[in-house]
């Protein structure tokens, strides 16, 4: 047996191979942190196929954070300003049980609601799926990839006819132009970038364009930066696109073949020509130029996108945008190529595939589909008409129902929306006013556990059994490796008693996670996400396995090096070059650039923009609480062209009001040109438990995509206000001397 246990990473969707293996070992000094207490050793896992071994700061240190300020028991309180109070579960199932049947019965199932997380294994999202969407009859389960990868979504179901990220790692050391826009991938997804800058670095004929208002260390290793205005996504793309027109770069066959719609995107982006783009976006003609030359004149191009894309009022009409410049130049379907999505959460890919969003349903099905509902209520046994028709409520929908009365319990598992939330002093004053809200985490306290009336503590990462899918589809089992503290159990296992205590003893009578997985990966069969020929045991034997990978197929892919198996089939979705629409063809989205919810104006003549840092990993639940990572991020920070300091007399560390229309936050000046001036910068790290007053989306407002429902939480309008050095300095003296 090996004394090591192989899992992946539980931050970023990247999803790299982690080993883990105990503290203390025969012959070796046991492993402890800086304070003496004994962790977990973590290393990369060579074997596996996504990271080959590689693992960042994030990865390496996360055995760090299992045992510091963990929830271990059940906890509940009647009134948000009463103390907790310690409960068996027994109580705390019995009281969840009630409060569920009453709401039920007196004001129906849609005043129900759960939000939870990329966090969750698939296991967990499924069985919250099966209790909420089936037992429950209520679609309203929404999860964090709400604010992360929905536009996404919208736009593969939109242009393709179905989700799924059609590209594989193994693109990024093929490709002819890699196409980075709204993605910092070095310090978002450091080892995709690793392999990327690998390869970009031995083959200097392969281009790299990054489109970023900043220059960040992704852009530093690029051929071409586009510093582009927020919000001008599209004009550049159509522009590109108008170019490719021009210059005949275009794979007519492919098109007549293969798509629908391009006479109206053609029609669209013939008012695109570069002098109007090259204006619009704040950069040169020569630029946009030669943007459009490294496409149109590479074979194979890969473009890769993030939040940068997704987090718009616009975000599936960009996401449609980047796929069409691969339908025009028939860059899509082959080794190299085609267009991809850079998943924030470790399963939000799992999540997608159990129907964990509002409107969806398991094995890439949507609720508003008459067959799918009823392929779904068959497979559980439920009478039909049982799953309602209508989505669900987004997470800004139940933040918007807290406030209307129309939400009476808010479950909320695994996620932290009192600092994620856009427009966060709304968010924390509907959280005030929810009637019943269950919190169901790992760590104790978060800023959402203060807006609780039951804590329920969490299994985590490496104490329970389950699966997570990465980016590029690959399927890992991640085995438990120690047991949970205390009371602290996995999400399924929760979800599935309350099930029971509801009266659905049928429906979950589950013994373990493999049996729940066993249950779930029927629904995927004759899906584009299909499973079946997927399990526990299989996993665990064959190691991480790419889908789609159907049952008894003999052209399955296993994807470990360290497994001897051949290959039989792409690793590329649509290499047919055939999409899952009705007839066959990917289809043109023909889109006028809108521009942002919320343009700079006199009054607040900043755009801010937010992000992540290397270290860090979203609100810092975990990373927080990480030496070596507080060491290298220790504090806040906004990013200032040093055009607009000397504008407003600002110099670097002193500290900065910034207000927009919803709220207000500080941080100290970082004067830099690595930002394009008239854009600001922030990260969104830092909750109020981190920082004070340091919250990235207090200023932050819920206008959404019309399709993806997900807010434009990358941009909006500041207006920024020195705070004088001498009050800065009095103030800080004033600290030290309470400290």
């Amino acid at each position: 047996m090996s004394e090591f246990t192989k899992t992946i990473c539980p931050y970023c969707g990247v999803g790299c191979g982690l080993e883990v293996s105990p503290p203390a070992q025969l012959g070796k000094a046991t492993n402890r942190d800086s304070q003496g207490n004994p962790t977990w050793r973590v290393r990369g896992d060579k074997a596996h196929p996504s990271s080959q071994g590689m693992v960042c700061v994030k990865g390496a240190t996360i055995a760090e954070s299992l045992d510091k300020n963990r929830l271990h028991y059940p906890m509940v309180r009647d009134s948000l300003d009463q103390e907790f109070r310690r409960v068996s579960w027994d109580e705390a199932f019995d009281l969840i049980a009630k409060r569920i049947q009453t709401i039920r019965f007196t004001q129906g199932p849609e005043a129900l609601c759960m939000y939870g997380s990329g966090q969750f294994q698939t296991e967990d999202y499924y069985i919250a799926q099966k209790l909420m969407k089936g037992c429950l009859g209520t679609n309203n389960f929404d999860a964090n990839s709400r604010l992360c990868m929905s536009s996404a979504v919208a736009g593969y179901i939109q242009s393709f006819g179905s989700d799924g990220p059609p590209c594989c790692y193994e693109d990024l050391e093929l490709t002819d132009c890699a196409f980075l826009i709204g993605t910092n991938t070095a310090e978002c997804h450091p080892i995709v970038f690793n392999r990327l800058a690998k390869y970009h670095k031995k083959n200097r004929k392969v281009k790299m364009i990054v489109v970023d208002p900043r220059r960040t260390p992704t852009a530093e290793a690029a051929d071409l930066h586009l510093a582009i205005r927020p919000g001008t996504d599209i004009d550049l793309l159509n522009g590109i696109a108008h170019l490719l027109m021009r210059w005949n770069y275009i794979d007519t066959m492919f098109m007549d073949d293969c798509t629908s719609n391009f006479p109206a995107y053609a029609e669209v982006i013939r008012h695109y020509p570069p002098e109007v783009v090259a204006r619009q976006c704040g950069i040169s003609i020569e630029d946009l130029e030669t943007a459009a030359r490294y496409w149109g004149e590479s074979q194979r191009v890969l473009s890769l996108w993030s939040m940068g894309v997704n987090q718009s009022s616009e975000g599936t009409a960009k996401v449609r945008t980047i796929i069409n410049l691969h339908l025009m130049t028939g860059q899509i379907g082959k080794p190299g190529a085609g267009p991809f999505s850079l998943t924030g959460q470790p399963n939000a890919m799992g999540g997608r595939e159990t129907g964990g969003l509002a409107h969806l349903l398991p094995g890439y099905r949507v609720v508003k589909n008459p067959q799918h509902r009823a392929e779904v209520e068959e497979f559980w046994g439920l009478k039909p008409g049982q799953i309602s028709p209508d989505p669900g409520l987004t997470a800004w929908d139940m933040i918007t129902g807290l406030e209307n009365g129309a939400v009476e319990l808010l479950w909320i598992a695994a996620t932290n929306p009192a600092v994620s939330m856009p427009d966060l002093e709304r968010t924390k004053k509907a959280l005030l006013r929810s009637p019943f809200t269950i919190y169901q985490d790992a760590y104790y306290p978060t800023e959402t556990s203060a807006y609780a009336h039951v804590l329920l503590p969490a299994a985590q990462w490496g104490e329970k059994t389950g699966v997570m899918t990465n980016s590029e589809r690959v399927v890992t089992l991640c085995s438990a490796f120690r047991q949970p503290p205390r009371e602290a159990k996995a999400d399924w296992e929760i979800f599935a008693e309350v099930g029971r205590r509801l009266g659905f003893k049928r429906e979950f009578a589950f013994a373990n996670s493999a049996e729940v997985y066993a249950e779930f990966v029927k629904l995927t069969k004759n899906r584009p996400c299909d499973m079946t020929g997927l399990s526990h045991a299989q996993l665990q034997t064959q190691g991480p396995t790419q889908w789609p990978h159907p049952e008894e197929s003999t052209e399955y892919r296993v994807l470990s090096t360290e497994f001897k198996e051949t290959t039989q089939r792409s690793k590329r979705l649509y290499t047919n070059l055939r999409f899952h629409t009705p007839d066959g063809r990917a289809r043109f989205g023909a889109y006028y650039s809108k521009g942002l919810a919320e343009p700079a104006d006199p009054d607040y003549p900043f755009v801010l923009t937010t992000g992540r840092l290397y270290g860090h990993w979203h609100t810092q639940t975990r990373t927080g609480r990480i030496e070596k990572i507080c060491k290298m991020h220790p504090e806040p920070f906004i990013e200032i062209h040093p055009r607009d300091a000397a504008k407003l007399s600002i110099v670097d560390n002193q500290y900065i009001e910034v207000r927009s229309r919803r709220g207000k936050a500080k941080f100290p000046a970082k004067v830099t040109k690595a930002i394009a001036p008239g854009t600001v910068f922030v990260p969104m790290h830092w909750g109020s438990l981190w920082a004070d007053n340091a919250e990235a989306n207090a200023l932050t407002h819920p206008e959404s995509c019309p399709d993806s429902l997900q807010p434009e939480l990358k941009a909006c309008a500041v207006q920024l206000i020195p705070i004088s050095v001498e009050v800065t300095v009095k103030d800080y003296q004033l600290q030290s001397s309470q400290w």
